[in-house]
This record gives structure tokens, C-alpha cells and sequence, in this order.
């Protein structure tokens, strides 16, 4: 129920600012008028009281209904918590991961299942495995002999076509079939990228058409070394993980690169965190705050031929990927919306929320207010104590205008 009395805090101070509220499952752009406690709860006393309101004592036992109505309210209508799971399909797509209630259908239907079993598993993962294993290998040998060469052009060159070539390696690798619109708003050099984030693989998604500087911490391990191969061949921005939670030299390192015009643009997923492809949940205002050039990128994937989003609290990075090359493919549409600048007297988080709304139109996607950190922890406490504050303070005013009366 907390999640309902936030979702009012959230519009009522998004109204407050003159911020616009999409509603969900619409693509038009809709202003909610959200109403009030007191109001609710007046209307509530109106139809189970014959008595004057003004008379009414401080309590009355009617007022438990609103706050069972928006608690039954919150469970049947939550737009949070089904974002962290897999999309449900109005048809099955023959993949068991997609049917938890497989049930014998027909003959026919079982025989094209199994042929699809040993077609995805006999033939095209073992030939995934392996493209796979190519491109990453090729991608760590090569940026670290490129890492020897001095800066300049050459290097640069250099850099930007292989990395090109192991992306596309990569994405062959997933049957990735992708389609791009308007190339011509695509990222520019001293600019920064940012787009809605389903999936690790939104990273060669996006990189298989365009360099980019990417943005993460530090790994072990393999990421580890292919992170450190990457950097010797380009700017690419790394950090410690004691120095991630430094928001002032996070923001520092980014303006530093994108002063730099000869730096290629940076990528990065404002949400914080994998969404399942059917919404956009609330944008971090760091990557705003810069003051840079925002290029809007939209994706779009067809679940119907697999699942691209990364359900991490269920599945691990190798399990995750092996679900992605054992599915029939992966197809997705790419959209570069126009680039985007702070309008005057444009905060961050107002800049973000116009971009997220700009990718979420152009998606297809639901615009959510929440945020996506959700994901792995609770509705803050002070969203339920507001409530119960506005409660208390409508019954001390009723008692003080009484008295005063």
C-alpha cells in the first residue's frame, strides 16, 4: 500500500513543479489530477453518514475503507513489481522458458517443439559459442596490441574499427537482427548517449552501429581483463568501486571527457538497472546535470523470438547467456530520437524526465515515476509516515476549526 501513497507523493510534487505525468499503458501525453486524502475520505463519510460533516467526531470507523481500498488497490494494480519479471506472451513461441504451464497440447505441436530443441541446441549454440568466444577473444588481443601504438588518428582509426568488428562478432553471435532508424541523430563525438536499459547486451546492441566511451566500474575476473584491454585502445571511463559512490568525481570525469570533442560520445542507462523491455522507470540525474549534448536512443525488443531482459536476481551472467543463444533469436528496433539540451531554468531531474518521456513515446514504453532501484529494495518508510502525518493533521484540523467555532 506504500507504493500507492508514494505514487501520490510523487504526482503531487510533480505537479507542484509543472513536471507532466504520463499515464501508463498510453502513448499520449495525459495530466492526472490526483485527488487528496481528505478529499477521499470526506467523499467516503458522505455516502456512509446521513449526518453533517461539520459535526462528524474526529474518528470514524469509515475511514479504515481508504485505506483498505488503496491497499487492495496497490496489489491489483501494480506497476512496479511485474517490471522485474519476464514479459508474458500472448502466444507460446515452442520455448519451455516462455510456457511455465506447459501442458501436451497436440502431436503435431510436441514434434515441432522437439525439432526446435535439437535445431537450437544441436546446431545454432555450439555455432553461437563459438562466434562468441571469437569476438570477445579477438576484441582482447587486438585493443591490447592497439594499446602499444602512440595517440594520434592512426590509433584512433584503429581503435573504432575493431572494436566495430568484435561487436559485430558478438551480435552475430546472439542472432541479433536489428533494425535502426534515423541515423542521421546518432551520437556525436563530445556528447552523451543515453538509453533505456533491458539487458547487458544493449551495450553491443547499440555498439555494433557506433563507438562509444563506456561508463561502469571495475571488474575481476574476464570482465576484468577485457575491461583493461578496452581502455589501452580507448578513453574508456573505469571506476574503483570505493570511488562509484563519489558523485562529485563521477560528474568531474564525465565533463572532463565530453569537453574533449575528439572523444567519442559516452553511453549510458539512466535507470541503474534492467527493466523487462515494457517501461521506462525513473532516469538518475547525474548524466544530466553535466550540462552536454543528450542523445536519446530508444530499444524496442520482439520477445516473441526471445527474451532479451536480464532478470539478475534469478539468473546468473553465464546462465543469462546461455538462455540468450539457445533462443531462436534476438530482434529489436533501434530509434535515435533528436538530440536534447537543459532548457532555461531546466533542473536536472526535469531534463531527464523529458528525455525518459521522449524515449518512452518513441519505445512504445510505459513512463513510470518510480525508480527502478526498487528492484532489490523497499518503498522508503517516510512515504507511509507522510500519509499518516496528512491523516493526522486533517483530524487536528477538524477538532481546531470546531473549537474555534
Amino acid at each position: 500500500m506504500s507504493q500507492k501513497w508514494a505514487t501520490h507523493r510523487i504526482e503531487r510534487g510533480a505537479k507542484d513543479n509543472n513536471h507532466l505525468l504520463y499515464k501508463p499503458y498510453s502513448n499520449a501525453i495525459i495530466a492526472k489530477e490526483p485527488t487528496s486524502l481528505e478529499e477521499e475520505i470526506k467523499e467516503i463519510r458522505r455516502s456512509g453518514s446521513n449526518r453533517d460533516l461539520d459535526h462528524a467526531s474526529e474518528f470514524e470507523m469509515s475511514d479504515i475503507f481508504y485505506f483498505c481500498r488503496q491497499g487492495v488497490e496497490s496489489i491489483m494494480d501494480d506497476e512496479v513489481t511485474k517490471r522485474f519479471s519476464a514479459e508474458e506472451l500472448e502466444s507460446w513461441n515452442l520455448l519451455t522458458r516462455s510456457n511455465y504451464n506447459f501442458q501436451h497440447i497436440s502431436l503435431r505441436l510436441t514434434v515441432l517443439w522437439g525439432l526446435g530443441v535439437v535445431i537450437r541446441y544441436g546446431f545454432l549454440l555450439p555455432l553461437r559459442v563459438t562466434l562468441a568466444f571469437t569476438g570477445v577473444g579477438l576484441l582482447v588481443v587486438l585493443t591490447s596490441i592497439i594499446g602499444f601504438l602512440p595517440n594520434g588518428r592512426m590509433k584512433n582509426f584503429l581503435s573504432e574499427q575493431v572494436h566495430l568488428m568484435c561487436y559485430r562478432i558478438c551480435v552475430r553471435a546472439l542472432t541479433a537482427i536489428i533494425t535502426y532508424h534515423d541515423s542521421e541523430n546518432k551520437p556525436k563525438n563530445g556528447g552523451i548517449c543515453v538509453a533505456n536499459h533491458t539487458s547487458p547486451i544493449d551495450v553491443i546492441i547499440l555498439a555494433s552501429d557506433g563507438c562509444y566511451a563506456m561508463v561502469g566500474q571495475i571488474h575481476g575476473g574476464l570482465m576484468g581483463v577485457i575491461q583493461k584491454s578496452m581502455v589501452k585502445a580507448c578513453p574508456h571511463i573505469w571506476f574503483e568501486r570505493s570511488e562509484v559512490k563519489d558523485r562529485h568525481l563521477v560528474a568531474k570525469r564525465l565533463s572532463d571527457h565530453v569537453e574533449d570533442k575528439t572523444k567519442l560520445p559516452i553511453l549510458i542507462f539512466p535507470e541503474g538497472t534492467c527493466i523487462n523491455n515494457t517501461s521506462v522507470m525513473m532516469f538518475k540525474k547525474g548524466s544530466f546535470e553535466i550540462g552536454s549534448t543528450v542523445y536519446p536512443v530508444a530499444i524496442k525488443y520482439d520477445p516473441r523470438f526471445g527474451d532479451a531482459f536480464w532478470n539478475s536476481s534469478q539468473f546468473g551472467m553465464v546462465n543469462y547467456l546461455l538462455r540468450m543463444m539457445s533462443s531462436w533469436a534476438i530482434v529489436c528496433s533501434v530509434w535515435y530520437l533528436p538530440p536534447m539540451t537543459r532548457e532555461e531554468g531546466e533542473d536536472a531531474v526535469q531534463f531527464a524526465n523529458r528525455v525518459k518521456a521522449a524515449i518512452a513515446r518513441q519505445g512504445g514504453l510505459v513512463d513510470l515515476l518510480w525508480d527502478g532501484g526498487l528492484k532489490r529494495g523497499k518503498v522508503k518508510d517516510t512515504f507511509k509516515e507522510e500519509q499518516q502525518k496528512l491523516y493526522s493533521k486533517m483530524l487536528v484540523g477538524t477538532q481546531e476549526d470546531r473549537s474555534r467555532s
